[in-house]
C-alpha cells in the first residue's frame, strides 16, 4: 500500500493510531495551497462569516498550527516553499508576475534553485502539479514544469502579456499541460486542476507520489462559482469561492478514500498569504481586514493544517513555529531522504512534529518578507530596495525591521495579537532582552538581498522596458 502525504495549510481529518499504518512504505505527499485567504475565512480558526466543514473535519482529525508563516505575497511565498530558502537568499524578495512582466524567470539550471519536486523525484516519487505557477512563461519555456521536477502538470499559465485568453483562470480557463496551452471552454479552472490531481492519483496510486495543488481560488477577480451562479456582491462572490474550496477539499478526501489510500495520506493545507484587502471577515469576534501584501499577522500567519489517519495525531493544536522555508526539508524527510549537504536551505523539517514523534518544532524563530513589485535593469529583475523590510518572531515577540535594517516595532503577540502596542522603546528588561535576541538574528543577515538567479536572455516584445517600476 502506498502512502500519500497531502500538505494543506488548513487541513486535518479524523484518523487512526500511528501504529496502525505500516512503516515500510514511502508516504505520498499532497501539498494544497490556497491563493489569498486568511484565517478569518476558515471556521475552525474562529471565522464567523463562513462555514468550512470539510476543512474543519481535517483540523479535528489532525494537527492545526497557530504559528505558521507564509510570505506576504504570491511570488515570495511560492519561491520559498519550492526552494526551502528565504526570499533574501533566493532573490524573490518582491512580487514578479513573469508571464505578464517578462525579463526574469525561475531558472532550473542553478543548483540554488533546486525544487522539492526534483529532490522527491530523486527519492523515487512520481510528481504532479496543478493550479497556479506564475514563475515561468510557458511560451518561452514550454517544459519549465518538467525541468523543475514535475512529471505531469495542469497549470494556469498566468496572465501572458499580449495573449488575452490567458487572463482567464476561472471560467473558460487557459491552462498549460504537457500537450501545450489552450482554453478549456465551458469549464471551471479549479475543477480542472482538482480533477487532474485525482486522475494522477488513480494512475500512480501504487507508487509514491508528491502532489502540489496551488489553487487559483479565491484570488481576484471575485467570480461566481458553478454552485452559486447568482452571487452578486463582491463579498457574496468571495464567500462562494471559499465554499467551493471547501467542496473541492471534500472531493479530494473522497477520492483518497475510494482509492484506498486515505489512511496513509498526509494532507497539508495552507495559503500563500492573507486575504485581499478589500474583503473583511470576522475572526473570534474581531473584524479583520484582509492582510495580503502586509507583514501584519493577518497577512502572513497562515492557516496550516496537517492531517493523515494513522500517521498524524488527531485533534492536536500546536503553537510550534514553522514557515514556508520548512516545507522542502519536511517533504524530503517524509520521503526517507536527506537534503543534499551542498544545498543550502533555511528551513528545518517539521516531519517529527507532524508524525507525533516530537512535541515541538526545531524553530526558535521564523521570518516573513517580500512585498511590492520588483524593478528591472539591464540584467533583469532586481529587488526594489537593497534590503527589503521584514518581520521576525518567536512564540512571544515579533519585531518589524525597516529597509535600513533597523528594528522599528516590537510586539508581545501573547498580550497584543493585533499589534497595537509598540514596545520598541520599552525599558523593561524582558523587552530589552527580546530586542537583543532579534538584533543578533538581524545582523547575521547580509546587508543586501540577493536577486533572482537566471540566465539573461534577449527581451521579448511583451517584456516591460528596462528601468520600469512595474
Amino acid at each position: 500500500m502506498t502512502r500519500i502525504i497531502l500538505i494543506l495549510t488548513v487541513l486535518s481529518h479524523a484518523g487512526f493510531l500511528f501504529s496502525e499504518v505500516a512503516t515500510n512504505q514511502k508516504p505520498n505527499i499532497l501539498f494544497i495551497m490556497l491563493d489569498d485567504l486568511g484565517k478569518e475565512w476558515i471556521s475552525c480558526y474562529g471565522a464567523e462569516d463562513i462555514e468550512t466543514p470539510n476543512i474543519d473535519a481535517l483540523a479535528a482529525g489532525g494537527m492545526k498550527f497557530n504559528n505558521a508563516y507564509s510570505m506576504p505575497q504570491c511570488t515570495p511565498s511560492r519561491a520559498t516553499l519550492l526552494t526551502g530558502k528565504y526570499p533574501w537568499r533566493n532573490g524573490y524578495v518582491n512580487h514578479w508576475d513573469v508571464p505578464r512582466w517578462g525579463v526574469g524567470y525561475f531558472d532550473w539550471r542553478p543548483k540554488e534553485n533546486t525544487t522539492f519536486a526534483r529532490l522527491m523525484k530523486d527519492l523515487g516519487y512520481k510528481t504532479c502539479a496543478a493550479g497556479k505557477w506564475q514563475l515561468n512563461d510557458f511560451r518561452i519555456e514550454p517544459e519549465a514544469m518538467k525541468k523543475h521536477g514535475f512529471d505531469d502538470w495542469a497549470m494556469w499559465t498566468g496572465w501572458e502579456a499580449g495573449n488575452p485568453p490567458s487572463g482567464e483562470r476561472y471560467q473558460d480557463p487557459y491552462i498549460n499541460t504537457p500537450a501545450g496551452s489552450k482554453t478549456y471552454k465551458g469549464k471551471f479552472g479549479p475543477d480542472i486542476h482538482t480533477d487532474h490531481i485525482i486522475q494522477f492519483m488513480k494512475e500512480h496510486k501504487k507508487e509514491p507520489m508528491c502532489l502540489y495543488l496551488p489553487m487559483t481560488l479565491p484570488h481576484t477577480p471575485l467570480v461566481v462559482t458553478p454552485d452559486e451562479p447568482n452571487a452578486s456582491s463582491k463579498l457574496d462572490r468571495h464567500k462562494a469561492m471559499v465554499r467551493y474550496i471547501d467542496k473541492l477539499i471534500g472531493k479530494l478526501v473522497k477520492a483518497l478514500e475510494e482509492l484506498a489510500i486515505r489512511d496513509n495520506t498526509i494532507l497539508i493545507f495552507t495559503t500563500d498569504n492573507g486575504s485581499v484587502g478589500s474583503i473583511t471577515g470576522t475572526l473570534n469576534g474581531t473584524k479583520v481586514q484582509g492582510g495580503k501584501s502586509k507583514e501584519k499577522e493577518s497577512g502572513i500567519c497562515a492557516p496550516f493544517i496537517v492531517n493523515c489517519p494513522g500517521l498524524v495525531p488527531a485533534g492536536k493544536v500546536t503553537d510550534a513555529l514553522t514557515d514556508f522555508s520548512d516545507l522542502l526539508p519536511t517533504f524530503v524527510e517524509l520521503g526517507g531522504g536527506k537534503v543534499p549537504e551542498d544545498l543550502v536551505v533555511d528551513g528545518q523539517s517539521i516531519a517529527p512534529l507532524i508524525l507525533g514523534k516530537e512535541k515541538d518544532s526545531k524553530r526558535k524563530w521564523i521570518m516573513a518578507l517580500g512585498v511590492g513589485p520588483a524593478k528591472v535593469d539591464q540584467d533583469g529583475v532586481k529587488p526594489r530596495d537593497p534590503f527589503i523590510n521584514r518581520v521576525i518572531r518567536d512564540k512571544k515577540y515579533k519585531v518589524w525591521v525597516s529597509k535600513d535594517k533597523k528594528m522599528v516595532r516590537l510586539h508581545d503577540l501573547t498580550e497584543d495579537p493585533w499589534e497595537e502596542i509598540n514596545l520598541i522603546e520599552s525599558k523593561k528588561e524582558e523587552h530589552s532582552m527580546a530586542r537583543g535576541k532579534f538584533s543578533k538574528i538581524l545582523y547575521s543577515l547580509p546587508d543586501e538581498d540577493a536577486r533572482p538567479l537566471y540566465q539573461p536572455r534577449a527581451p521579448n516584445p511583451w517584456d516591460i522596458k528596462k528601468g520600469s517600476n512595474k
